[in-house]
């Protein structure tokens, strides 16, 4: 047997208890194939040898369970939601939707992009929190609170990340979380965040938003900025004085809005309370009320908010989802008939059904959120809320379902909304019909772009429009097909919009029915002058 070896010049290995001579280009001692114990005691004669000992598959299987077991040792389950990556057939659509462009937060980008992990910017995150935390607080502090809890942290992933020893998983945490805190912790006393040299003024940005950590008048930082879409990253960074906000943007972006990018939120409630325990304002209320304030009431996409007896959220992005939950919903028939695929707007529209959109807000009249679809059965209106669609808004939404897809316990709205709207909007006359209704807002370069990404928003995704307990848009769905197939309301549909687009056509119609009118008043009077008795 002849072995060659390019990283050493000669090397003697103890592999699964063999002792293997390499050489470089050499051969195999003609004895090579004596007793196999013989081989494994017999010492090298070539000073140059080198013994390594390489655990066997069985050894190596055998490790990896006794690690799963000591992380898992807590005595919890796999926690929810879990942090996973996105399935192939999904990631496959838009990989670029679900990787992390600026900073990696958690294990599972770290290796992926190395360029992308910052450590010397959460390495000065990690600074900022130490001056900030009470007197006697070290780092080693901190390592020795988060554990305890690792065991809890590794459970929220959908891998055990055994390659990585407790060291390196605790220092991951406790970096990422400090940066996390830094940007968006509305916790520091004495030190601003990194974003805290944009604009003052939170009304005095167009779009990506002035501040993200300002200060009130008693000394304590709020969020009051905001942070929308990418498409108006230019302006708005040479607004701040260079790439601050641009920086911003992208900081938000790959903090918030990825599924896989994410730590577990308690470890970053955990890093808030060590900094200074006794705090009023706990990390989820400083977070969420940027997250809602910031991100989601700006874009209008929701203005629902966090409330204190809620239950908290599992990472950065399940914040976000907590936004989205509890929508408004038809009432549905169980024994109603199989919905399947929706119908385009145009097809809707073709057959009477008309499109009205109303604002997001907190007006009695205003949806809370996007997902508030409903509609008015009186006049054949499906009533939607108006949709501003900007570079993040696929992202947002696209990792919003993965993480539905990976947790059925948070619910499917999201993915329920975005399977209907995928299937309404999908043609470039579709996304006109809604766009001149108001349902849908958009900057980008045409409607034929917009339909093309609704078309393949959903592609991958698991879901069933009849499942009642998914779907809560399955009444609507019903009462669109019911609407569709009613055939008086086509033809009057027909005739509304072959001849209202000319008022003298209308003006016809109306004379015409006038004196159709009169006809029959005339012919009633001419019968009934034949028998004077009848009047009487």
């Amino acid at each position: 047997m002849e072995c060659k070896s390019r990283l050493n010049k000669n090397a003697g290995v103890v592999l699964k208890g063999i002792y293997i001579y390499m050489t470089l280009g050499g051969n195999m001692p003609d004895n090579s194939q004596t007793n196999m114990e013989d081989q494994q005691e017999r010492p090298s004669s070539d000073p140059r040898a080198v013994f390594v000992d390489i655990p066997s598959p069985a050894q190596a299987l055998e490790h990896e369970l006794v690690v799963r077991r000591r992380h898992r040792s807590s005595g919890s389950q796999p926690c929810t939601p879990t942090i996973g990556v996105v399935h192939d057939l999904t990631r496959n659509v838009d990989e670029q939707e679900y990787n992390p462009h600026y900073v990696s937060i958690g294990p599972y980008h770290r290796k992926r992009n190395p360029s992308i992990i910052r450590e010397d910017d959460k390495l000065t995150s990690l600074e900022t929190i130490l001056s900030a935390s009470c007197p006697g607080a070290t780092v080693q502090t901190y390592l020795d609170e988060l554990a305890l809890i690792e065991g809890r942290a590794r459970s929220f992933y959908a891998h055990s990340f055994s390659e990585m020893n407790s060291m390196e998983f605790l220092r991951m945490l406790l970096l990422d979380a400090c940066y996390v805190l830094d940007w968006f912790g509305n916790f520091v006393p004495d030190n601003i965040s990194p974003a805290a040299n944009l604009n003052s003024s939170p009304a005095s940005a167009p779009g990506d938003g002035s501040n993200i950590i300002a200060r009130e008048n008693n000394g304590s930082p709020v969020a009051n900025g905001q942070v929308e879409g990418s498409n108006q990253a230019s302006s708005t960074a040479s607004a701040a004085g260079g790439g601050n906000k641009l920086e911003a943007v992208l900081v938000v972006r790959d903090v918030f809005y990825l599924a896989e990018n994410q730590i577990p939120f308690f470890v970053i409630d955990k890093v808030h309370s060590l900094s200074c325990p006794g705090r009023s304002v706990p990390a989820v209320k400083a977070i969420a009320r940027y997250v809602s304030r910031c991100i989601l009431q700006k874009q209008q996409y929701s203005m629902a908010t966090v409330e204190d007896g809620d239950e908290p959220p599992g990472n950065l992005l399940h914040l976000l989802h907590q936004h989205f939950s509890n929508p408004t919903t038809e009432p549905y028939s169980a024994a109603g008939e199989t919905v399947g695929r929706c119908r385009t707007a145009m097809e809707y529209y073709i057959n009477g059904v008309n499109f009205s959109s109303r604002p997001v807000g907190t007006g009695a009249m205003e949806a809370r959120c996007i997902l508030d679809v409903t509609m008015d059965h009186g006049s054949g209106t499906l009533v939607l809320p108006r949709l501003r669609i900007d570079a993040q808004t696929w992202r947002i939404l696209r990792n919003l379902m993965a993480l539905e897809q990976q947790n059925q316990e948070v619910g499917s709205h999201v993915t329920a909304y975005c399977t209907f709207m995928s299937q309404l909007a999908c043609t470039a006359r579709d996304v006109e019909l809604l766009s001149r209704s108001g349902v849908i807002v958009h900057l980008l370069g045409n409607n034929k772009e917009v339909a093309k990404l609704f078309a393949d928003l959903c592609k991958g995704i698991v879901f069933d429009a009849d499942d009642t307990d998914h779907n809560y848009l399955r009444a609507t769905c019903q009462a669109l097909n019911e609407l569709y197939r009613s055939r008086p309301r086509r033809w009057m549909a027909l005739l509304v919009q072959k001849y209202s687009d000319n008022p003298w056509l209308v003006v016809g119609v109306i004379a015409a029915a006038l004196g159709l009118l009169c006809t029959m008043v005339q012919a009633i009077y001419a019968v009934l002058s034949y028998h004077p008795g009848a009047a009487n």
